[in-house]
């Protein structure tokens, strides 16, 4: 019997080894789903399309390879979108297919009518229609290939008719539908980069993501050129947090220690990172960045030398040739503004600092101490990202996913549910605000419909915590009415869902609420109330910042006295 072009498009995700699709059902998804249900790819049925991309962006994140989510003709399609930008901007390969109505049909305004090709072009680094049975197995490869080669969403648009017709043949060159391999700079590159190392006392070497995968290589690199290890947040779970040499992150997320070694360096080496905020980058001394892709290459700071290469091979080919430092008192020095700085944060996250109330930082701390060695922590985005990605001490064996180049509120949960699927016995802790849980709530169902284990930490402060800070730092007073909200007990809403449900109020019930989440077997949320005006470290404070803060205060207070 002949294979369909949905049999011929499923066959072929089959071979690559795509184990899932994240989608929601449609008429025009039928003969997709048809042949899904004949093949070994699990379908997993979300509650909102935007869930269905974010699922699939969290997997592809995690794994380096394609996921791939759908949606149905019109509103199920736009609703791709957003989620879709998860994967575009943190560069992880993700097929997003659309639903259509039959060829005969468009252009006739429809119902549902929409153009997905233009819908998706900015979203994606390829957007195609199948037109045609003869047309299909040329413009499948050529998506895969795209989302493999730009590490980015490729988009398929599939006519109902189109895909339940005879298909004349089959993808071909499957093979080399794969991720991008590992690219060695050149040998002037190198030489350029020793000779800047050897006229340098003081090193600051930045890992960033593409620094995964070599954590040995990292430390070996450090110890030969006495030079402090930092890190993007991207780049945080490459090394556990107490290895001495792995001092901290950069920017908000980060430290004053790390910032003053930046700023006080004469050789900064960026590696796999295209940290965006230039403000915490060096303001002198030499920038080298190695990155393997051409067009980041300087754009952040003024930039001595851009190397085209891959972490790893750059690391390992310097590693042969570069001669061992002896002098660490810029190390030394480093390290005992870390120690200080890190008995601050102790102080910050420990439950006994206030008997009737929770930090926001003590419940970073007691997820990360109780978390296993090979969890996966989710962070949403917010004042939460700060309080996360300052307090979770990481094993060094544990993943931290979030989204922290589209820095969009609300995808932490979609996000923890594709990379459950991925491996259901893997812990997966997904710490979300109360503000962005409340954005895709409905995905708790599509844990709980599909078993997927995840362990949902909310902080519920009843308010969008950042907007206020981003307020007051302009020197204005926070719009209370568009930044506070009232709150479901998330602890009953998750029953309710067929889920597991604990509350923290006090920092006496946070250990508890937490350890029997962890314990639950199936996925669970814990309600844990802070202290809603808790303001986060600032490793670098600016005096302009200082004023505009004051200035808000003082208008906050007219308003309130005025009654306005």
């Amino acid at each position: 019997m002949a294979q369909t072009v949905a049999n011929v498009l499923v066959n072929t995700l089959e071979k690559i080894g795509v184990k899932q699709i994240f989608a929601l059902i449609g008429d025009s998804l039928d003969p997709l789903a048809d042949a899904i249900r004949q093949s070994s790819i699990e379908w997993i049925g979300v509650r909102h399309e935007e869930g269905a991309a974010l699922a699939a962006a969290g997997q592809a994140k995690l794994t380096g390879r394609l996921a791939v989510c759908a949606g149905t003709t019109g509103p199920g399609c736009t609703h791709l979108v957003a989620g879709l930008y998860e994967a575009a901007r943190d560069h992880a390969p993700v097929l997003a297919l659309s639903g259509n109505m039959p060829r005969k049909m468009q252009g006739l305004d429809y119902i549902q009518s929409t153009k997905p090709d233009i819908l998706f072009r900015d979203v994606s680094l390829y957007t195609e229609t199948i037109l045609t049975a003869e047309h299909a197995p040329h413009v499948i490869h050529q998506a895969i290939a795209t989302a493999y080669a730009g590490r980015g969403v490729a988009h398929l648009t599939l006519p109902q008719d189109v895909l339940i017709s005879k298909a004349t043949e089959i993808v071909t060159s499957v093979s080399t539908l794969k991720p991008r391999s590992e690219l060695a700079p050149n040998d002037e590159d190198i030489a350029e980069i020793i000779r800047s190392i050897e006229k340098a006392e003081n090193i600051v070497i930045m890992c960033g993501a593409g620094c995964h995968g070599f954590a040995e290589e990292l430390r070996v690199l450090s110890d030969k050129l006495k030079a402090p290890l930092i890190h993007s947040i991207k780049g945080k779970d490459i090394l556990p947090f107490d290895d001495p040499r792995w001092m901290g992150g950069i920017g908000m997320i980060g430290t004053k220690p790390v910032y003053n070694a930046v700023m006080n360096c004469d050789l900064f080496l960026m590696i796999g990172t295209d940290y965006p905020y230039p403000e915490f980058l060096p303001s002198k001394g030499d920038v080298i960045q190695i990155d393997d892709r051409h067009e980041v290459l300087g754009r952040r700071a003024p930039t001595k030398l851009g190397v085209l290469g891959s972490a790893g091979p750059t690391i390992k080919l310097l590693l042969q040739r570069i001669p061992e430092k002896t002098n660490k008192k810029f190390f030394d020095k480093v390290t005992n503004e870390r120690k200080e700085w890190d008995e601050m944060l102790d102080k910050q996250a420990d439950l006994s600092r206030s008997k009737d109330k929770i930090h926001p930082q003590a419940v970073a701390r007691t997820a990360s101490d109780l978390a296993k060695s090979d969890a996966v922590f989710v962070l949403d985005t917010g004042l939460n990202t700060l309080w996360s990605g300052n307090w979770i001490r990481q094993k060094g064996t544990q993943r931290i996913i979030g989204s922290f180049n589209n820095a969009a509120v609300g995808t932490a949960l979609a996000q923890a549910n594709g990379i459950q699927v991925h491996d259901r016995s893997r812990q997966v802790i997904a710490l979300c605000g109360d503000g962005g849980f409340n954005m895709l709530m409905g995905e708790f169902l599509t844990a709980v419909h599909h078993q997927l284990p995840i362990k949902i930490i909310i902080y519920n402060n009843s308010c969008f915590g950042l907007i206020t800070l981003e307020a007051e730092s302009m020197g204005l007073p926070p719009f209370r009415k568009g930044i506070e909200f009232p709150n479901p007990d998330f602890a009953l809403l998750a029953r309710a869902c067929g889920g597991h449900g604990f509350t923290a109020k006090k920092p006496s019930e946070l250990k508890e609420a937490i350890s029997e989440a962890f314990a639950a077997d199936g996925p669970a949320i814990v309600d844990a109330s802070i202290v809603p005006n808790e303001l986060p470290n600032v490793p670098h404070l600016q005096i302009e910042m200082v004023k505009n803060v004051a200035t808000a205060k003082i208008k906050e207070a007219i308003h309130y006295v005025m009654g306005s």
